[in-house]
């Protein structure tokens, strides 16, 4: 009894410590970065409505009524009906699980492939190192837009094509990012002396360099998932993503939104409302994690950016002691 009333409470304190990070990361952003919370419920929306598409949707993305379609905004339509008489609400609500998947799956895709090709890259150096930099200086000649749909001409659309591609994409370009931190890290004493103990390179990659590059990756993922949103729609808009049938917010914009964008503007309207309000909260929130997380931005201050409260003198005395 005395043994487990006694590791009880170390047990919850030990809980409490994993917490507090999170917790403290939580208030800072409400308190310093309200763009950034603004930016952080918009996404979670975003996520909650591609979950839940199913249960939010009035009307199925594929029923169409034309004796209903072109209509306006109504009390049995709330944002209108588009030119086959299908709910445009609906239609929106799908739309928001195809880009959260493309985001969310694009972002990650190349978040991974910036860090396997900059890690190694920028740990291993010497020929290695030039030998990848070369083949990423080559990649970002070609124009992002136009490999991408070159790519997308070869492969039949889809939205896990889409994805891949993007991510590929992406990833090659922001590999530089991830090699230059890597170069700095490994130059610590601390990874010195795992190298002079006998530690091996899997240990000192996996302990030493990975850990202290998470702050990176993370701002690269949340930032990269707006550019990855952005550019499904592009490709939909232009016809090289995802099939008319499928409720991409770009191929809305391109197919009737473009056709009928006179006689109906809400067909126009709401799906690039809908676009701006996501890329523009994932882009605050993004920017709102790198003040929080790179050590730079926070002005010498201490881990967490504020001055400390205690007077001055008595940091003098201590340090005189």
């Amino acid at each position: 009894m005395r043994q487990t009333e006694i590791t009880a409470p170390v047990q919850t304190k030990a809980a409490n410590r994993r917490r507090k990070p999170l917790v403290d990361f939580a208030v800072r952003l409400v308190k310093e970065k309200p763009l950034g919370t603004f930016g952080a419920i918009i996404i979670l929306i975003l996520i909650f409505t591609g979950i839940f598409a199913n249960v939010l949707a009035p009307y199925d993305y594929k029923d169409f009524q034309m004796k209903d379609s072109l209509q306006p905004p109504s009390a049995a339509h709330l944002l209108g009906t588009d030119n086959l008489g299908r709910d445009l609400l609906s239609r929106i609500i799908f739309g928001a699980r195809i880009s959260m998947i493309a985001g969310l799956g694009g972002a990650a895709i190349s978040v991974t492939i910036s860090t396997l090709i900059g890690g190694f890259s920028g740990f291993l150096g010497g020929k290695v190192d030039v030998a990848v930099q070369r083949f990423v200086d080559a990649w970002m000649c070609f124009p992002a837009l136009i490999l991408i749909m070159t790519v997308m001409a070869i492969l039949r659309p889809g939205l896990a094509q889409v994805v891949l591609v993007l991510g590929i994409s992406g990833g090659v370009g922001g590999s530089r990012i991830v090699r230059g931190t890597v170069i700095g890290i490994k130059q610590n004493v601390y990874v010195e002396a795992a190298r002079a103990t006998g530690c091996p390179t899997r240990q000192i990659l996996s302990r030493h360099i990975l850990p202290n590059i998470m702050a990176p990756i993370i701002i690269m993922f949340s930032v990269g998932v707006g550019s990855m949103i952005l550019s499904e729609a592009t490709l939909s808009f232009l016809g090289f993503g995802l099939p008319p049938t499928i409720p991409s917010w770009g191929g809305m914009l391109s197919g009737e939104g473009r056709r009928y964008m006179y006689m109906a503007p809400w067909l126009a309207i709401w799906p690039g409302a809908a676009l701006a309000l996501v890329v523009y909260g994932v882009n605050m929130f993004g920017d709102a994690l790198r003040d929080l997380l790179d050590p730079r931005l926070r002005g010498g201050l201490g881990r967490y950016g504020v001055k400390s409260k205690r007077p001055a003198r008595e940091l003098s005395k201590k340090q005189t002691v």
